[in-house]
């Protein structure tokens, strides 16, 4: 008995889609829930299958390294929620930076960075790209003509993120593509902050899209993994090159808990961007606080981008950045006293999760390319849960009390 193919159809909503796009599994006994394939390897019919197989002359899968019956679910899944062709999962958010950006790169090439990214990607492009002749750019990517000016003739990449990490700047993606028309070169979106319910990079020329599913693609803490989305051929580029040999593909197990996560991916968005619009305002008034960081601000520049007929962004998102009025060790205090709000770096998970980002997640940048990008020793970043917003506040007020 084989259950029904739930190909994606552009037409139904997103409350439909995290439950049913690209949703393709057969099982003799008629299961609801995709099977787990927690398997290492498959079995052959014959040695003659088993070459065919190796040879690509024949469908079927050889190696879970190669390719998991799980995780192509997730895969079809997730590029069917971004609007594209195909996926690639990946053991973790960073394996899918590296995949996807190795598979282009050469020796001698060079790509375009925005400066303010999460702190391992900037570590990989500032540090390990360099080690192997691919030169990089820093930029700011809120005005696209940084971007125009910095591409060279070797220019092969463009990678940024938007909201970005962790001061939730925004990048007008549209414009940063008008930037690079013309030329061969591909633009690589990270977009774990809004999730494809929120943001849909491709609608607005990007080539890949990247996610750390992690975050909000699994909700619950209890996951790494990565995705990325692209073309046909990019994809199936990455898997055949980056993504096999350097052995950074999806466990099966973990596929089937980001595909049991995706189904309340609707729901539990919804109250994560609730919950931030009342952490936001109760922040905005607060005397301890010097600057709000917020795309739900009417002052922030993602408004602009939340507006029209088709915009950019469909919600502001659950990620808040703050500086608190004094200096590193008034944050830090201000950190230890919380007692509800967990003091952990991550995101999208269920509890409210808070972190000092100069010391933690951006710690590998050095002090002069922080302060490029513009993150202080008082910027405290925070990952809105689900718990009650009264509760949430309650917490940092109490944590504010003095400051």
């Amino acid at each position: 008995m084989a259950n029904k193919n739930n190909n994606h159809n552009s037409q139904w909503q997103a409350a439909t889609q995290v439950i049913h796009a690209g949703a393709v599994h057969d099982d003799p006994h008629g299961a609801l829930v995709s099977p787990l394939y927690q398997t290492s390897t498959f079995t052959f019919d014959s040695s003659a299958q088993g070459s065919a197989r190796f040879a690509g002359e024949a469908d079927g899968y050889i190696y879970s390294r190669l390719g998991n019956p799980t995780v192509t679910e997730l895969e079809r899944r997730v590029a069917a929620l971004e609007g594209l062709p195909a996926a690639a999962a990946t053991a973790t958010g960073m394996g899918a930076v590296s995949a996807a950006m190795l598979a282009f790169l050469r020796h001698g090439d060079h790509v375009v960075i925005s400066e303010a990214i999460y702190g391992c990607s900037f570590a990989l492009f500032s540090e390990l790209f360099t080690r192997f002749g691919i030169s990089v750019d820093f930029v700011d990517m809120t005005d696209a003509n940084n971007v125009a000016q910095a591409v060279k003739e070797n220019t092969k990449l463009v990678f940024l993120e938007t909201p970005a990490n962790p001061h939730l700047k925004v990048v007008d993606i549209a414009a940063v593509k008008k930037a690079i028309a013309g030329r061969d070169i591909r633009m690589v979106v990270d977009n774990t902050f809004l999730t494809p319910l929120y943001q849909q990079p491709a609608l607005f020329g990007a080539d890949i899209v990247i996610h750390s599913a992690t975050k909000y693609l699994n909700g619950h803490g209890d996951v790494v993994a990565g995705v990325i989305c692209g073309s046909e051929d990019d994809i199936a580029l990455i898997k055949s090159t980056t993504l096999k040999d350097m052995g950074a593909t999806m466990s099966p197990h973990d596929a089937w808990l980001i595909l049991r996560g995706l189904k309340t991916l609707d729901v539990r968005m919804q109250r994560h961007c609730e919950n931030a619009l009342f952490v936001a305002d109760f922040l905005r008034n607060h005397d301890s606080v010097e600057r709000l960081f917020f795309p739900g601000c009417s002052d922030h520049a993602g408004q602009k981008l939340m507006q029209g007929d088709n915009p950019q962004m469909r919600s502001a998102g659950a990620v808040i950045g703050f500086e608190l009025k004094g200096d590193e060790a008034t944050a830090r205090a201000f950190l230890d006293k919380l007692q509800l709000i967990t003091l952990a770096v991550s995101l999208g998970d269920a509890e409210t999760l808070i972190q000092h980002p100069a010391s933690m997640t951006h710690s590998p940048y050095t002090p002069e390319a922080r302060a490029k990008a513009g993150i202080s020793d008082t910027l405290v970043r925070i990952s809105v849960g689900l718990e009650a917003a009264d509760d949430i506040i309650d917490d940092l007020q109490q944590a504010l009390a003095g400051k």
